[in-house]
């Protein structure tokens, strides 16, 4: 992997992803295979926002290549809440393993701490920024149920503050695929992120209504409202609830239609959507431990 650190999905090329997918993909046929590959590799976890999925598959993923991890804990235990700042805590826990994963409510700091330490460090999420691991699980439960050729996906929900739209959207500029963002006018996409994805070539449209583009879509990425992001209460209100989707709603989809979710969800999807062959939400969650595996194992010096 030539990459040192793992900040953005806007730094990780097609080779670079297929890279990944391809060693995840031998990791999930074979997990043993590489049960002893890392033995004694530490990975340093700090969390600075509460996190399910990622940190245990993280973790899982470290413990599945033979490694272990070193936690820094909740802020409320560690000396954050001392007034340590992040590069002293960064500096600190890099002397403990060999890897770091850094989740942080700040956007841009992920790629501040990479200032401070020598060893890799992954990006976990960075407030409303970025959140490339999570990219590359869902591109690769893309890839597993609808495969990447004249692909069109449609991102609904909270694209103003969802950092795993924000990478997702700009990795699909590598491949052959549509993008149509359904949100309320005001989540829509931030306006530096749509110039990047101009910039950068892809091919975009813009809805407030999902039913107009459902009919044309191979895959659904459904997102929550981030509540944590708003800055006014009130303005959370205005939309929540505003975009769901049940079963019924498959009605106006194409058979083979994916539904995928970052999780958590709250209500944008009912839980009679779960029994439908649509849903691949929690296969893609689950995901998370192959590709993390073969991302660690890339950067940590894996052998073939």
């Amino acid at each position: 992997m030539r990459h040192e650190h793992i900040i953005s999905a806007k730094q990780l090329s097609r080779s670079d992803i297929e890279e990944v997918l391809d060693r995840a993909a031998e990791m999930a046929e074979d997990p043993q295979a590489v049960a002893d590959r890392h033995a004694g590799t530490l990975l340093g976890m700090l969390f600075f926002e509460p996190s399910t999925r990622t940190k245990m598959s993280f973790t899982a993923a470290m413990k599945r290549l033979g490694g272990d991890v070193v936690d820094m804990g909740s802020v409320e235990s560690s000396s954050v809440k001392k007034g340590e700042s992040l590069a002293d805590t960064v500096r600190v826990v890099e002397g403990y393993a060999d890897a770091l994963v850094m989740r942080h409510p700040s956007e841009g700091s992920a790629k501040m701490a990479t200032e401070f330490v020598d060893v890799p460090l992954i990006n976990a999420g960075d407030g409303a920024g970025q959140h490339p691991t999570q990219t590359l699980l869902d591109l690769y439960t893309i890839r597993e149920n609808a495969g990447f050729d004249d692909l069109t996906v449609g991102i609904m929900g909270d694209l103003k503050y969802g950092r795993t739209v924000h990478s997702l959207a700009h990795a699909l500029t590598e491949f052959d695929a549509n993008q149509h963002f359904v949100s309320p006018e005001s989540l829509k996409l931030p306006r530096s992120v749509r110039y990047d994805l101009h910039e950068a070539g892809a091919t975009i449209k813009e809805h407030t209504e999902l039913d107009v583009v459902l009919p044309e879509l191979d895959v659904l990425y459904v997102t929550r409202i981030q509540r944590e992001r708003f800055p006014d209460e009130s303005e959370y209100r205005e939309v929540a609830g505003e975009y769901q989707i049940d079963a019924e709603t498959m009605d106006g989809a194409k058979d083979d239609l994916t539904v995928m979710h970052p999780l958590p969800r709250v209500d944008e999807i009912a839980y009679d959507l779960d029994d439908t062959t649509h849903a691949k939400y929690f296969q893609q969650a689950h995901n998370g431990v192959p590709v993390r595996m073969a991302l660690l194992d890339l950067m940590l010096g894996g052998d073939q």
